[in-house]
């Protein structure tokens, strides 16, 4: 089995709220909220990289799980604005883990799958954690540095920011044991959402959010059908959070009430792999660490690539 032990953030500590976007991007702070919901966003520092973002949430997940680096057996990193094209900073942060006991020699993984790595590494971790144990699955983004700030690049600017989440998947313990988890993709429109190795993120937003809105409800019903399991039914959904507006969306084509999904887009924006991560922390945190009913997993991104995950409270003893 496969089960969700524990989960942790981190978040840099500068503040970006929509009046500072504005002024770079010539647009006005009341249209980026009404078109947007985000209210503010974080920016690392200079000093600051993905590997490093990546490690402090690695390291507040394996503190909040009451787990040793040295008792995870594989590292999964989802990045898609690493500063290099090789190497990912899946080994970098592994060796950083190393500093608090992590066996050299510990695989680390890279998937650079933008906006939905979280979610596919935490399909592939259920998997993997029988032969590994403990999985360590980290998102992290540094999407300030990969857009234009300046009025050429005014609608994914005002869309971003950065951080980065983890999630410990154990084969042993957990607050919830992971039950399915669908996986899909689609090179038909792979152009809409790229980076380029010369040019700054590329979005064409209205396709994205068409094929986002109709793609993910079918991945989430998909899973639920499989596992006999209602909308309804679900206490939580937590979904790549890259706007309000597709939250929205796919609230209204399930048929659940929006306050079923958490949402933290208003405070980080679009955190791209690392948004989903860092949602579930959050509301994991919120909610005592503990749930009593299904909670639903769900993120699209470049490739296209979408899926969804499903697990289901775990008694206590």
């Amino acid at each position: 089995m496969a089960y969700l032990c524990a989960l942790g953030c981190y978040l840099p500590p500068r503040v970006v709220d929509n009046s500072e976007i504005a002024a770079l991007v010539g647009a006005d702070p009341a249209w980026i909220l009404q078109a947007t919901g985000i209210v503010e966003r974080r920016f690392a520092a200079p000093e600051e990289s993905v590997a490093t973002l990546g490690t402090r949430a690695a390291k507040d997940c394996l503190e909040s799980a009451g787990v040793s680096a040295a008792e995870v057996g594989l590292i999964l990193v989802s990045c898609g604005s690493s500063e290099r094209r090789f190497p990912g900073p899946a080994t970098e942060i592994a060796a950083a883990l190393g500093a608090q006991g992590m066996p050299a020699g510990t695989p680390a993984i890279d998937l650079p799958l933008a906006s939905v790595g979280s979610l596919f590494g935490l399909a592939l971790a259920a998997s993997l954690c029988h032969d590994y144990r403990n999985v360590l699955i980290i998102g992290t983004e540094i999407m300030s540095r990969v857009v234009r700030l300046d009025p050429t690049g005014r609608d994914t600017a005002i869309l971003f920011g950065d951080g980065a989440g983890a999630c410990l998947v154990s084969a042993e313990t957990g607050f919830a044991r992971i039950v399915d988890s669908v996986m899909h993709s689609d090179g038909e429109f792979a152009g809409a959402l790229r980076l380029d190795l010369d040019s700054p993120l590329h979005m064409e937003g209205r396709t994205i959010i068409l094929q986002a809105s109709r793609k993910l409800p079918r991945a989430i019903t998909e899973v639920l059908d499989r596992n006999h399991t209602k909308a309804g039914e679900v206490g939580t959904f937590v979904m790549h959070q890259a706007n309000l507006n597709l939250i929205t969306r796919v609230a209204k084509a399930l048929g659940v009430p929006e306050s079923k999904f958490f949402c933290n887009v208003e405070r980080y924006g679009n955190t791209s792999s690392a948004s989903l991560l860092i949602a579930a922390a959050e509301w994991w945190r919120e909610s005592g660490q503990r749930i009593e009913a299904p909670i639903v997993f769900a993120a699209f991104g470049a490739g296209l690539n979408w899926g969804a995950l499903l697990a289901v409270p775990v008694a206590p003893e």
